[in-house]
Parts: C-alpha cells; sequence; structure tokens
C-alpha cells in the first residue's frame, strides 16, 4: 500500500507542477472575476459529481471568506437547487438543468464557470453555451484531453492529466488560487 501511496502522490504533484503552466490563464480568469466583482455582477458554476463538489467548494468560498474576514461576495453553484435541477431534468431533459437556471438567473458581464473533467458533459456545454449567448464571460475547467468546452469557453483551464481524480485535485487547486487572488485584489 505505501507504494501506491506515495505513486498517487508523485501523480498529484505531477499535475500541480504542470498547472504552473497555466499561470498566465488563472491571472487572466481572476482578473475578469475582480473586474466583474467591481462592476456589481456575479459568479456562478456548475457540474456534475465531483465538478459539482468542486462549484459549490468555490461559490462558498466567495460567499463566505477565503482568508479574510470580508463582504460577501455573489455566487450560486446551480446543482444546489434540488427542485429546479429535477424538475428541469423531468420536464425537459438532464442536458438542459444549467442552461434553464442560465436563463433565468444570469446577466450579461457575469461569470460562468463550467466544471467537467471530460469537457464533455452535454448539461454543463449547453449552459455555457447559453451563458456566452447571453454575454457572459465563460469559463471551462477541464481534464487536458480536447473536448467541446474548450471550443465554447472564453477561457479554458484545462488540468495536465487525463486521471479524473488527479484533474479534479487540479481544479480545486485553480479554485483555490482564483479565489486568493480575487479576495487580496478586492480587499488589500
Amino acid at each position: 500500500m505505501e507504494k501506491e501511496i506515495n505513486m498517487i502522490l508523485d501523480q498529484s504533484i505531477k499535475v500541480k507542477q504542470g498547472i504552473k503552466n497555466l499561470a498566465t490563464q488563472i491571472k487572466e480568469v481572476s482578473e475578469k472575476i475582480i473586474n466583474a466583482y467591481r462592476n456589481k455582477k456575479k459568479v456562478v458554476l456548475f457540474g456534475n459529481g465531483g465538478s459539482a463538489a468542486d462549484a459549490q467548494h468555490i461559490a462558498a468560498e466567495f460567499v463566505g471568506k477565503f482568508y479574510k474576514d470580508r463582504k460577501s461576495l455573489p455566487s450560486l453553484a446551480f446543482h444546489t437547487n434540488t427542485s429546479s435541477v429535477t424538475a428541469t431534468a423531468n420536464d425537459f431533459g438532464y442536458e438542459f438543468i444549467f442552461e434553464r437556471q442560465v436563463s433565468a438567473f444570469v446577466e450579461e458581464g457575469d461569470i460562468v464557470i463550467g466544471i467537467s473533467t471530460s469537457g464533455n458533459s452535454p448539461n454543463v456545454v449547453n449552459g455555457l453555451k447559453k451563458a456566452k449567448e447571453m454575454g457572459a464571460i465563460t469559463i471551462g475547467m477541464t481534464g487536458q484531453k480536447e473536448n467541446i468546452i474548450e471550443k465554447i469557453a472564453e477561457y479554458c483551464l484545462k488540468m495536465p492529466s487525463t486521471d479524473t481524480p488527479r484533474i479534479q485535485e487540479g481544479h480545486i487547486t485553480v479554485g483555490h488560487i482564483i479565489c486568493y487572488l480575487v479576495e487580496k485584489e478586492l480587499f488589500g
């Protein structure tokens, strides 16, 4: 077991080292979020499974706090409204659960972040397409394989891995970096 533990940790470290190559993109995304908040806009996130958990985690960091005791920042994770998700899935299809909520809540200039390890989840793709159509700034977080999200999102932060757990670890690391940069810039 110890050999496997060390192997997993080495793989995780390798992914985090690779994320350094995304520093310019992470900076640009952080600046977009900072500007959106300065313009009284919000950040919306969504994903499925572990990506949903990451979306909810990042939204909570903005609403609550990251390091600083400061004003709450408006952020929503769309999958947390189970009545809306299940009603939309039942009435329209699961692939539309985020698109319908984007239509209801997103405004021009908002930030919409879709998280998908494959980058091909139909509901995340549809949500980002609708957000882009509505004038939101669209950001994808995916794995390294070629995917649909990278073709439609204004920014796509592709983790340097094809292994789902390592991709998800990369997503939350990048999410934490963004939360740190946004909080530091807005609140000193």
